[in-house]
């Protein structure tokens, strides 16, 4: 029998409040803000990441593991490696390209990037052309202060003159080192390319596209004042090395297609206009994507009645897509139906039951509703959810939350503290940190995590 909905007393009620007083959005993809680019955690566009660059790592030598790959929210034609084995993609490569084959062979080049270990030897590279610099600085500053001291303007001009010189080389020894690296990972990613018996047409196209676009920002510039080779060199390079490929003309596996244009309706959707959603994909085009993206616009602006028949028509012809499912979820966590959106989220987590990011939302749906029956197992989730999402601030803001409605407030203080820390508050984490030690007692894992978040909140 299932238990009545019980909320939260009284004596919680302030603390729940504080936990959930930042905007409660799923995890799963949220609409870009105003303030700039962000992260964006979605299940289904970061397996799809995975299922694109598995074979490619691989082919590179290079750990799947060890390697993360993260989906930035801005709209530009972009990725990159930074922070050690980390690939950054930005969600325009998927808007604004129009193949899975063109984000693959950006993702090649990325793991050239990688195989190569240009990052540390570029951090090498800038700390001598920084040394170059320092030396240069100090050559010039002594021919400055001799010319100075002897009254001799010249000699005093020309110190400041070698000063300028040597930063200026320093510069463009790095560039020209980073020109080197770029121009490497091109030719391992069509290696790459040709091991997994893939085209490197969408790569060569996609550069196409980046050369047209910088056209007047390098028309006349000095080459040697580019991190990255001049953009038609560049594709005459790639073109001649690309066309000797077998597989130049194969074109993209079919089940990759829709995925991608799925990730790519879901996307336009939740990023764009409700307006323009609805120009890119009319009623009248009842494929899968355009009935994906626009049930998306729809449930986002609040019109639930007319986004679910919509949603429900995709589970229909697709039941074993768990994305379908986390979508019908979510469309109902977020417009005050959590209740009713569990049974679709449990058919999502049963279709990808080891998925940290379903399993928090699954959480998060239970702890909406408010009942203590499900409070349990939504910390269980939880607990689950954090053997691969980490440090997610989100999860301990719902952990934070469930034990708020359990009336463990010791506990609650010190996730609020973990989340507090997660987001760079410090203040806080501090204070509900010492908050939660003093109820704990001394030496349990709890106390010990929480004198942990002590230190490392109390350092400036």
């Amino acid at each position: 029998m299932t238990k009545p909905k019980s909320k939260p007393g009284r004596i919680f009620a302030a603390l729940l409040a504080v936990v959930l007083s930042a905007s409660t959005a799923a995890p799963a993809i949220a609409a870009q803000q105003d303030s700039g680019p962000n992260m964006i955690r979605d299940a289904e566009i970061e397996g799809l990441l995975r299922q694109f660059a598995r074979p490619i790592f691989k082919a590179a030598g290079i750990n799947d593991a060890s390697v993360s790959v993260y989906l930035i929210g801005d709209d530009s034609i972009n990725a990159f490696v930074a922070g050690g084995q980390r690939i950054f993609v930005n969600t325009g490569l998927f808007t604004k390209t129009k193949s899975p084959n063109e984000i693959i062979g950006v993702l090649a080049h990325e793991s050239g990037h990688i195989a190569g270990g240009h990052l540390s030897r570029l951090n090498n590279e800038m700390a001598t052309a920084n040394t170059e610099r320092i030396i240069g600085m100090l050559a010039g500053v002594a021919a400055m202060v001799g010319g100075a001291a002897t009254g001799n303007n010249a000699a005093a001009q020309a110190g400041q003159g070698v000063m300028i010189g040597s930063q200026m080389a320093a510069q463009r020894g790095f560039l020209s080192y980073q020109r080197s690296m770029e121009s490497a990972a091109d030719q391992a990613a069509l290696k790459y390319l040709q091991a997994t018996q893939q085209s490197p047409r969408g790569m060569l196209t996609l550069f196409q596209t980046l050369a047209n676009e910088s056209l007047a920002a390098t028309n006349g510039a000095d080459p040697y004042l580019f991190s990255h080779p001049m953009p038609f060199d560049r594709i005459r390079t790639l073109e001649v090395e690309a066309k000797k490929s077998p597989y130049f003309d194969k074109g993209d596996n079919p089940g990759l297609v829709l995925r991608y244009q799925l990730a790519k309706a879901k996307l336009i959707g939740f990023m764009q206009s409700t307006q323009r959603v609805f120009q890119r994909y009319p009623s009248t085009d009842k494929s899968l994507p355009a009935r994906y993206a626009r049930s998306i616009a729809l449930f986002r602006h609040g019109d639930i009645q007319n986004a679910l028949p919509i949603i429900d028509s995709l589970t229909n012809d697709m039941p074993q897509d768990p994305y379908f499912w986390e979508l019908k979820a979510q469309a109902l966590l977020e417009n005050g139906r959590p209740a009713e959106g569990i049974p679709a989220i449990e058919r999502a987590r049963k279709l990808l039951p080891n998925n940290g990011l379903l399993q928090l939302l699954n959480a998060q749906i239970l702890i909406a509703t408010e009942r203590l029956d499900l409070v349990d197992k939504a910390v269980t989730l939880l607990t689950l959810a954090k053997k691969t999402e980490g440090d997610t601030p989100d999860l301990f803001k719902q952990m934070a939350a469930a034990y708020a409605i359990k009336g463990d407030v010791p506990r609650a203080e010190l996730a609020t503290a973990e989340y507090a820390y997660a987001i760079g508050d410090k203040q806080m984490a501090l204070e509900k940190a010492k908050r939660a030690q003093s109820a704990f007692k001394h030496g349990t894992k709890e106390w010990l995590r929480a004198n942990d978040l002590v230190t490392f909140a109390s350092r400036k």
